[in-house]
């Protein structure tokens, strides 16, 4: 920042993130140079109608569609959207419902512009809101299958997260993730995925997922002048201080696909007894809560 430029007072953070990602869809969407980047670190596998900022790629695309086990018309939420490519294709191949949500406003809106290149005539199946993957607004049980490619990671609480995506699920249903971790660390999430009333189904290793960002982060520092050219400079800065800081991780990255399946309902007497008050605790006691330090 200029010296001589007067300091912004202070922004929430969740506000400064919005902000962060309305201006790089806007910019994105003004030039074909960042999706010529992922398609050069993806090659073969990179889903071009889909163009999704984010690591989904034709293998993610057929795992979502077999993880998710949906059937016709049933109803299925994007969390973490971004212009909706990955709902919207899966909506087509499914022949499901969607609802899409996103931090940015822009994101959200032009999700909605792209409705009917996927779904023609049907596109009012699909909708695209503002929503947190803390706070979807979306009502609970509504949904049989959700995705999250790529979001979870950048939560400000993922415990939270899963709990609100669980709290969306309906009983039987599916949550889709992807997540990373260091290789060779243990995955600290199973404590978060039973607090959301999930339990693990799959776990599908993604073996290329780091050595594609690794290209696609070299790739933006190559093309440095042309991105703050064609896009501006903030949105530019995001994107390359994200490269530089993450480019030395990359091979070291372990990258998976998590299937979770809500847990069906217990019965009303098996209910009535799981709130009895366990030997030694009071009402109202709280387990201890557990930070994840891997992503």
């Amino acid at each position: 920042m200029n010296p001589t430029t007067p300091t912004p007072p202070p922004t929430p953070p969740t506000q400064g993130r919005t902000g962060q990602y309305d201006a790089f869809h806007t910019a994105r969407a003004r030039t074909n140079l960042v999706a010529s980047l992922y398609a050069q670190a993806m090659g073969e596998d990179y889903p071009a109608e889909v163009a999704a900022s984010s690591s989904c790629d034709w293998p993610l695309l057929g795992l979502l569609t077999a993880r998710l086990r949906l059937h016709p018309g049933q109803f299925l939420v994007d969390a973490g959207c971004g212009a909706g490519g990955i709902g919207l294709w899966l909506a087509r191949a499914l022949a499901v419902r969607l609802a899409g949500f996103d931090l940015s406003p822009v994101a959200a809106a032009q999700a909605t512009a792209r409705r009917a290149h996927f779904l023609g005539p049907a596109a009012d199946r699909a909708v695209f809101q503002v929503g947190e993957l803390e706070n979807t607004g979306l009502p609970d049980r509504a949904a049989h299958g959700i995705v999250c490619v790529d979001a979870l990671g950048r939560a400000a609480d993922r415990a939270a997260a899963l709990r609100e995506l669980g709290r969306v699920l309906t009983p039987g249903g599916r949550l889709v993730v992807t997540r990373a971790l260091r290789r060779g660390a243990e995955p600290a999430w199973h404590e978060q995925i039973s607090a959301a009333g999930l339990t693990q189904e799959h776990l599908d290793e993604r073996p290329g997922e780091g050595a594609m960002w690794e290209r696609l982060y070299q790739l933006w520092i190559a093309h440095a002048d042309q991105l703050r050219h064609e896009l501006g400079q903030a949105p530019a800065e995001n994107m390359l201080r994200e490269a530089h800081r993450m480019l030395p991780k990359a091979r070291g990255r372990r990258a998976v696909l998590l299937t979770l399946k809500r847990l069906p309902d217990a019965p009303a007497g098996v209910r009535a007894a799981g709130r009895m008050t366990a030997p030694g605790r009071h009402p109202g006691d709280r387990p201890g809560s557990s930070k994840e330090t891997t992503q």
